[in-house]
């Protein structure tokens, strides 16, 4: 039998959907753009905000069902400090009502932004800071404003040519971090990849979108355009997937475990940049592309899924340096700050890490909506930890995303802390000790165990 134009998804049928929705929804953006003149974070050197290539946006999206409300943000910036996320969470809460527990908040990770912490050569920005915690809050707030009747679906995508493991056993027996193209001592990756590219659709139920999330694990893209201000590939993500979907709606992209990983294909030569932003745009829609077509080979939406939240404590060991280490870098920084020697920055950061305390307790979040569940690690993790919570995972899909609600710096495998390279280094940034590995996934698997109870009873 022929179907008429008006099924599934028009006119009456659109109008049972809208009865039928016990889900609303709402997404929406608030901007976190700096001042020009504001100091930058993600490198070695202190750099000033010169130029603004595209807004920074705190992106937010509500999810109701019957008495309980959920909220997702994710925000432009490198990271925010455990007390940080946890203040935003607490505004967000006093300004909609949804626990605190109820609320997750993640950064992509950009290395073109403020500096919301202090690491290396770079101070927090306590001004900049705080007035970002206010409009993530705000930002929650207006989605919760926006929600209205919806259905969500979620799919997955493969993306392997742009996610490749940054660290390299070389000829030597050494692993090194971005080691070159086509160096001709590279043995082998360290460790594997994760190409899939995880988008949840929130559509209206009479119509239209309400807003998109995607989930990938890369670390930022860059450029030559070190003191330009710009949310990086996962902005262009956005843009892209709006573009291909032919509506104006907020997308975020929710960074997976990327702690190794980035998008260098050292068995090729490397790209030619047309133009500075070319490779960060040229990656995001890549990734949109796969991401879109996922979406539109979704069969079926749901308009009812019940949703749930929950947390796991987990104990995070910091590495402390040795006495020994102690006396090597206070005698080097006896002779005066030298900030352009790695040495020096390496030795006051080890001092900075003897400052906070060697135990921890650390709270790792699940979400659920329906049959996706989405469990946020405080951290930049490495990839093994995304594929082995995806792999026990009881949901039919698991979003995997790092730094939410905070950061305690790379958490490596053990395996990769008697290797060393970068992520291994003591600084503040990287000082998680043997054991992290286990003890996160563990307390991801059981937050998502509860808040799988949660939605299948």
């Amino acid at each position: 039998m022929r179907q008429e134009k008006g099924s599934p998804h028009d006119g009456h049928d659109r109008e049972g959907m809208m009865k039928m929705a016990t889900l609303r929804a709402g997404a929406a953006t608030s901007v976190v753009t700096p001042p020009l003149g504001t100091e930058m974070i993600g490198f070695f050197n202190v750099r000033l905000a010169d130029d603004v290539h595209d807004e920074l946006h705190a992106k937010a999206f509500v999810f109701e069902s019957g008495d309980t409300q959920l909220a997702l943000v994710v925000v432009d910036l490198i990271v925010l400090e455990i007390p940080d996320a946890m203040a935003a969470r607490e505004m967000a809460s006093d300004l909609t009502g949804i626990p605190v527990q109820n609320i997750m908040i993640s950064c992509t990770h950009s290395h073109f932004v403020p500096a919301t912490a202090s690491i290396f050569n770079t101070a927090r920005d306590d001004a900049y800071t705080a007035w970002a915690l206010q409009r993530i809050a705000d930002a929650v707030k207006l989605a919760q404003n926006r929600l209205a009747p919806a259905r969500v679906g979620h799919a997955s995508g493969m993306c392997p040519e742009e996610t490749h493991n940054r660290r390299y056993r070389m000829r030597d027996g050494s692993v090194q971090m971005n080691p070159g193209n086509l160096n001709p001592d590279i043995v082998s990756a360290a460790g594997p990849a994760d190409p899939e590219v995880g988008i949840l659709a929130i559509e209206g139920a009479a119509g239209g979108v309400l807003g998109a999330i995607g989930n990938y694990p890369l670390h930022y893209v860059g450029g030559p355009y070190p003191t330009t201000i710009t949310a990086d590939y996962f902005g262009a993500f956005g843009e892209a997937l709006a573009r291909m979907a032919g509506a104006d709606f907020p997308v975020a992209m929710a960074n997976g475990c990327c702690g190794d990983i980035n998008n260098i294909d050292t068995t090729q030569p490397a790209r030619e940049y047309p133009h500075p932003f070319y490779q960060m745009q040229r990656v995001g829609e890549v990734v949109a592309s796969r991401a879109f077509g996922a979406w539109r080979g979704i069969r079926s939406f749901d308009c009812e899924p019940k949703l749930g939240a929950a947390t796991a404590m987990m104990t995070f060991n910091r590495r402390h340096p040795s006495a020994e280490q102690t006396a090597e870098n206070q005698k080097l920084l006896a002779a005066g700050p030298d900030p352009e020697n790695r040495d020096w920055v390496y030795a006051n950061e080890a001092v900075e890490v003897a400052k906070l305390p060697q135990q921890e307790e650390v709270a790792i979040q699940a979400l659920a909506i329906g049959d996706l569940g989405i469990v946020g690690l405080p951290g930049e993790t490495f990839v093994e930890y995304g594929l082995a919570i995806k792999r026990q995972s009881p949901f039919a899909r698991t979003f995997v995303v790092e730094l939410a609600n905070g950061t305690v710096g790379y958490c490596p495998t053990d395996r990769a802390l008697d290797e060393g390279s970068y992520e291994t280094q003591l600084a503040r940034s990287a000082c998680a000790d043997k054991g992290t590995e286990d003890a996160m996934v563990s307390a991801a698997l059981e937050a998502l165990e509860e808040a799988h109870k949660q939605v299948s009873g």
